[in-house]
């Protein structure tokens, strides 16, 4: 189970307009100058440049970068902004998400940190995507908001499913005058 701590987290908050907007965990700041001077590890040519990394540009880095992430859930979509140099902006359509898996790991858990996975589904095969929300508080509860949306997306309500339900009635009906209509001009011309 993760650690409490005493770090103030930014609330997860509804708009008027029924919007989902998370927050995001301050200790994503710190895991993200981890988690790159982990990769300035791994390559020996580039560790010298670790604690220039840790004590400098990371911090700025690491900084700017949380501020820029945005993350809002509406009763159709997922919006999704971050970047510094290059800003990345999704917008996933619910009926598209096929699965939200949520990871923990050992870095992850020490930060009271998880990555949400959002693995949405193309219109043509191997166009499958994949979208990582990395710090968003509350995750659990953020996952199963996602899915309690979609799965209400999927159902048609009962007032929805009985209009459309009585609009199939009569075009099948008008359907059967025309075949009717069809049926005896044939007739017609059989006689002839």
């Amino acid at each position: 189970m993760a650690k409490s701590r005493s770090i103030a987290l930014p609330e997860t908050t509804m708009s008027d307009d029924n919007t989902l907007h998370a927050g995001f965990n301050p200790l994503v700041r710190p895991y993200m100058v981890l988690f790159v001077a982990w990769i300035l590890l791994l390559t020996v040519v580039l560790s010298p440049l670790i604690l220039i990394w840790v004590v400098g540009p990371g911090q700025w880095w690491a900084g700017h970068y949380y501020r820029k992430l945005r993350c809002a859930l509406d009763d159709r979509h997922l919006n999704f902004r971050k970047g510094i140099l290059f800003q990345v902006e999704k917008t996933i359509p619910l009926e598209n998400i096929q699965d939200v898996t949520f990871i923990e790991g050992p870095l992850l858990r020490h930060f009271d940190l998880s990555i949400l996975r959002i693995e949405t589904a193309g219109q043509s095969p191997g166009q499958a995507h994949n979208m990582q929300l990395v710090g968003i508080v509350d995750a659990h509860r953020f996952r199963e908001e996602i899915l309690r949306r979609r799965e209400a997306l999927r159902r048609p309500s009962p007032v929805q499913g009985e209009a459309s339900g009585d609009a199939q009635l009569q075009a099948l009906h008008a359907i059967r005058e025309r075949l009717d209509d069809i049926a005896t001009l044939l007739r017609d011309r059989s006689k002839d």
